[in-house]
């Protein structure tokens, strides 16, 4: 039984649906923060298996020790975090406590248990912090965080080291991904966040489909070839099939303590590459202006991606197009658009 924490969120219900795929079991644990019990249907139509779910909270220790007591659990994938670079810039403590102490919780029960996890942490390259050096490896200087997320992520990166240079519980594989765009090719998933978007693409399509009357476009005076941002888009499947090649790798290839792979697709497209694109596979015109730069926001991140094609054997096999078609398609499904 593989557990998924944070299972119903974006990435997480993604993944879900490519372990069933292959026939493994899942057990969901998430406190449904920014998910609803309803991604559960969307996970069985478009895999054809209901996976067990269990609603709680990992920073509550009960209910962790519970979860371990009463379920035989043989892999972790660990995604429940709060996720917003701007969010945590105006909320620390929040983004602290709430990353950090569910990491903490578990690692507890791990040391408990006589066995071997395979244990999967959802990272980022946010970890990087604003690197002059393009594109990343895993080899890239890990400078100063530049949001409170983006040092939780750091910091629960060195707590998994520290952990198993003593205990030998877990084979951690730690995955940084890019920016993940996108839906499931059944339409029956996608990204669905729960208030104001805080991310590029769900705020283009919300756009698109009439629920914004204009993108704001934070920062145009960056030093890239159009003043935006420049980040490496992946489509959520190709990152969620990445988990799958992670967890089979930890299970019969792993030989150091722990391993650290880049998921991205080795290209970098600005904010205004990405609304164009969105324009011409949509066939809609986006009203969009500048605002200022946003707290936290590095000017350009995207991967090298040698190390996950060589020890992974896994690579994007998605285009820019792909996922921002597979984004729009979700996006007029839930809004009823023809």
């Amino acid at each position: 039984m593989v557990l998924v924490t944070g299972g119903l969120g974006y990435i997480g219900s993604h993944t879900v649906v490519s372990l069933q795929e292959i026939g493994l079991k899942t057990l969901i644990v998430d406190n449904l923060s920014n998910s609803t019990k309803n991604v559960l249907n969307g996970i069985e139509k478009a895999c054809g298996t209901l996976p067990k779910f269990f609603e709680m909270d990992l920073v509550n220790r009960n209910q962790v020790k519970s979860l371990f007591k009463n379920n035989k659990i043989d892999a972790i994938i660990h995604f429940a975090a709060y996720k917003s670079v701007s969010e945590s810039v105006n909320y620390p403590v929040k983004y602290y406590d709430n990353n950090i102490n569910s990491l903490l919780n578990l690692l507890k029960e791990v040391e408990n248990v006589e066995k071997t996890f395979p244990f999967i942490f959802s990272s980022s390259c946010t970890v990087y912090g604003d690197s002059d050096k393009q594109p990343l490896s895993e080899n890239s200087e890990i400078k100063k965080a530049f949001s409170p997320y983006g040092n939780t992520k750091q910091i629960c990166e060195e707590i998994i080291i520290d952990f198993c240079k003593v205990n030998s519980n877990i084979k951690p594989v730690f995955l940084r991904y890019f920016n993940p765009i996108g839906a499931h090719h059944s339409n029956e998933i996608g990204e669905l966040p729960l208030g104001k978007p805080q991310n590029l693409v769900p705020f283009i399509t919300q756009t698109a489909a009439g629920l914004h009357d204009e993108l704001i476009v934070f920062g145009n005076d960056y030093n890239t070839h159009d003043g935006t941002n420049i980040r490496d888009y992946i489509h959520v499947v190709d990152l969620s099939n990445a988990h799958v090649s992670a967890l089979n790798f930890a299970e019969k290839k792993m030989k150091n303590k722990y391993e650290i792979f880049n998921v991205g697709t080795g290209h970098g497209f600005s904010v205004l590459d990405v609304i164009k694109t969105f324009e011409k596979i949509s066939g809609e015109k986006l009203n969009f202006s500048f605002g200022k730069r946003r707290n936290g926001d590095v000017t350009c991140a995207y991967a090298n991606c040698d190390k996950s094609k060589k020890e992974l054997g896994w690579k994007c096999v998605h285009s820019l197009d792909d996922a921002l078609q597979s984004a729009w398609n979700w996006e007029k499904k839930i809004r009823k658009i023809d």
